[in-house]
């Protein structure tokens, strides 16, 4: 076999990143009686704050946001667009999503199959910008940590995808060569890219069929599938 080293993404690859936070997110607006704010709905609330989420996290990875800022301010800006301004209040729901979310065990559909039947034939790696002590909870809690041999975190690292540097450091860390790794990721410029620009194979993971023109070393859309070109 080619391969020895399989490095996955583990939000929107394995765990299931947008069932576990809108679950969440539900029950933050129901804890916090957040319905009670003048035209906040349940849906309406969700699809403001993954607006304002997915910008801060783009400032995140680039650098020109911290870690604890992002955590309270896609929240207050979530709680501004409907005319409030209650800076301590989006301290604690940001407090608790950070708490709550990780404990979600949603993960995609033979997310478990295909690690126990990698597991028996590769070894298994975690690459994540997620934050440090919020992945190890995802892992554990989804019975998922006992498949890798190496969890490697950005905040680890001291850089994040798609930055060569972690991609170098994942190679030290693990002892992996590059010509016999294969990086396995759902965002196409962080996880794939960012490994093709190493040197490493990439396997996407693309279950809505998103249209781009990148050469990748393979594509596909369900986990079985994956397992299938790893076997074979």
């Amino acid at each position: 076999m080619k391969y020895k080293h399989i490095f996955f993404d583990l939000d929107r690859t394995l765990w299931d990143f947008e069932t576990n936070s809108q679950d969440t997110l539900t029950e933050i607006f129901n804890e916090y009686e957040l319905g009670r704010i003048e035209d906040c709905k349940l849906n309406d609330f969700i699809q403001r704050y993954e607006r304002h989420n997915a910008e801060l996290w783009d400032a995140y990875r680039k650098g020109t946001l911290e870690k604890d800022v992002l955590r309270t301010e896609r929240f207050r800006r979530t709680l501004a667009d409907y005319g409030v301004d209650a800076p301590e209040l989006a301290r604690q729901i940001g407090f608790f999503y950070v708490q709550r979310s990780p404990e979600k065990t949603a993960l995609f559909p033979y997310t478990i199959e295909m690690l126990k039947t990698l597991n028996e034939l590769y070894t298994l790696h975690i690459i994540t910008n997620g934050f440090e002590e919020v992945q190890h909870v995802k892992l554990a809690k989804s019975e998922m940590r006992k498949y890798f041999d190496h969890v490697i975190t950005s905040e680890k690292a001291g850089v994040k995808k798609p930055e060569p540097a972690i991609f170098e450091y994942a190679m030290v860390v693990t002892g992996a060569k590059t010509d016999e790794s294969l990086m396995v990721g759902d965002d196409l410029p962080v996880d794939l890219l960012g490994a093709k620009g190493v040197g490493i194979d990439q396997a996407y993971f693309n279950p809505k069929e998103i249209a781009h023109a990148e050469e990748v070393t393979f594509e596909y859309r369900k986990h079985q599938e994956l397992v299938d070109y790893l076997t074979n």
